[in-house]
C-alpha cells in the first residue's frame, strides 16, 4: 500500500478564491488529467515534510502555513518517533490501479510559480468557482484519486466546514 500527502493549496485574490492546479506530465501513464500537488511519503518521513517537499518539487512554492499544523503532537523513546495529526481529510482506494491510503491538508503557499515542475505541467491558479462549474459541466478530468479530493474541498466551502484555508 502506498501512502500519499496531497495539497489543496488556495489563495483569496480580490475576485475571489483561487485552488492551484497541474496536469500530471506522466506519458507512461497514458493520460494527463489535472491534479493537486502531492506523492509519496518515503519511509519515516512526517507526512508534513513530505508535503512541503512535494509541493516545492512541482510547484517551485514554499509552504507557509498548513490548517492544524499547531495541534501537532510528536512522542518518542529510545526505539520510536511517533506523530499525531490532523489533515483535512483522507482517502483510501477501495479499488482501482494502486492500493493507497493519503492525506489532503489545507495550505497557503507562496513563491514563484513554476509553469512544469516535477512531472507536472500546466500548473495554475484557478478560480474556485470556475473549477466548480467545470466539473459540473464535466469540462475538466482530474486523477482519479484527486475527484474525490477535489469535490470534498468544494463540498466542504458549500457547508462552510473548510473555512476557506
Amino acid at each position: 500500500m502506498f501512502v500519499n500527502v496531497r495539497a489543496i493549496i488556495t489563495r483569496q485574490t480580490p475576485d475571489g478564491r483561487e485552488i492551484l492546479i497541474q496536469k500530471r506530465n506522466k506519458p507512461f501513464e497514458g493520460s494527463s488529467p489535472y491534479e493537486l500537488p502531492g506523492g509519496q511519503v518515503e519511509e519515516y518521513e512526517s507526512l508534513y515534510d513530505a508535503l512541503v517537499r512535494e509541493v516545492k518539487e512541482e510547484t517551485g512554492l514554499e509552504v507557509k502555513h498548513i490548517k492544524n499544523q499547531e495541534a501537532r503532537i510528536t512522542t518518542q523513546d529510545e526505539t520510536s518517533n511517533v506523530e499525531a495529526i490532523t489533515p483535512f481529510c483522507m482517502y483510501q482506494t477501495l479499488r482501482g490501479p494502486v492500493d493507497s491510503l493519503g492525506a489532503y491538508f489545507l495550505c497557503e503557499a507562496e513563491g514563484e510559480l513554476l509553469s512544469d515542475g516535477d512531472a507536472t505541467q500546466q500548473v495554475q491558479w484557478i478560480k474556485v468557482e470556475e473549477l466548480k462549474n467545470l466539473l459540473e459541466k464535466q469540462c475538466i478530468q482530474f486523477s482519479w484519486i484527486d475527484k474525490s479530493g477535489v469535490l470534498y474541498y468544494l463540498r466542504s466551502l458549500e457547508y462552510g466546514t473548510s473555512n476557506g484555508v
